[in-house]
């Protein structure tokens, strides 16, 4: 073996423990794992057809509500011989394509909206605040279960309806954070120099007040995935054959004492869920807030 070669395998460990110390002292363990369960979350959503051991609908009628570890199937089966650890990987997939669908909308929605409200002083600025008013005072769900109760549910109408949850809070912000870079020296300038004012707030507005947004949609979306949850719950929300996490645990209340599994695996999954996106967000909040540094 050459020197070269010796130095390359004598740094490349030395190298990783590096990283590895830098993320120990620079993560703590909670976010890190936080990190690492969204990670695998991600992963399986991607990848679920192929790690998904049976189809949804596929039915074992000799194995009905098998105790978890029976062999084929490892979280056991449902009331119809259905495995549970396949239908929850298609719903942890169906959950966040909703919560990310849904925050993605409500994101552009409202930060279109804020930056219009501090673009357009008076009636357009003041239409919005009211809108956003109007927005927080009215019971989200109640409104969703008259929407959905009236059109029908389809993963489409039920994204976009998601999509309207928590734009106000995009809007205030943007509003006020764009007040006040506009009133900054650098805004003025790109203004001076023949900017239009879509340049000026996508160029230069935007990037300076993404990372509070960006905090902002780790707040929304695990309330999206519960809001999803709880609909699905109430049976107005992923409709048969398709499933849910929320519809999961819907389904299985009925074998709560007898089939716990079945409800208590998705619920598991969504408590981690929640948990892992509300630890990510507080410790982005505290590095990318420049008031707490």
């Amino acid at each position: 073996m050459t020197s070269v070669e010796i130095s390359h395998t004598q740094t490349a460990p030395r190298g990783t423990m590096r990283l590895i110390r830098m993320l120990r002292r620079n993560v703590p363990l909670s976010v890190g794992l936080g990190i690492f369960w969204l990670a695998a979350m991600v992963f399986v959503a991607i990848f679920a057809d192929t790690i998904r051991p049976y189809g949804i609908t596929a039915m074992d009628l000799r194995s009905r509500l098998a105790l978890p570890g029976h062999p084929g199937h490892l979280l056991g089966t449902d009331e119809l011989g259905r495995d549970v650890l396949s239908r929850l990987i298609q719903s942890i997939r169906v959950s966040l394509v909703i919560a990310f669908g849904a925050t993605i909308i409500s994101a552009v929605f409202g930060t279109t909206l804020g930056f219009l409200a501090a673009k357009f002083r008076g009636a357009v600025e003041h239409l919005v605040l009211v809108l956003a008013d109007f927005q927080a005072a009215l019971p989200f769900l109640i409104m969703s279960l008259a929407v959905l109760a009236f059109f029908g549910s389809s993963m489409t109408l039920l994204v976009c309806l998601m999509g309207f949850y928590g734009w106000e809070r995009y809007a205030r912000i943007a509003r006020g954070l764009a007040i006040s870079a506009s009133a900054q020296g650098y805004a003025a300038a790109v203004v001076q120099l023949g900017a239009t004012p879509l340049r000026v707030y996508m160029r230069h507005i935007l990037p300076n007040v993404a990372s509070t947004l960006i905090v902002s949609m780790t707040l929304t979306f695990p309330e999206i995935i519960l809001m999803e949850s709880g609909l699905s719950f109430l049976g107005l929300g992923v409709q048969p054959p398709e499933t849910s996490l929320g519809n999961m645990v819907g389904f299985g209340r009925e074998y709560l004492t007898r089939a716990p599994w079945i409800m208590l695996a998705p619920a598991i999954v969504i408590m981690l869920t929640t948990l892992s996106i509300s630890l990510v967000g507080d410790w982005l909040r505290d590095k990318l807030d420049p008031t707490v540094r």
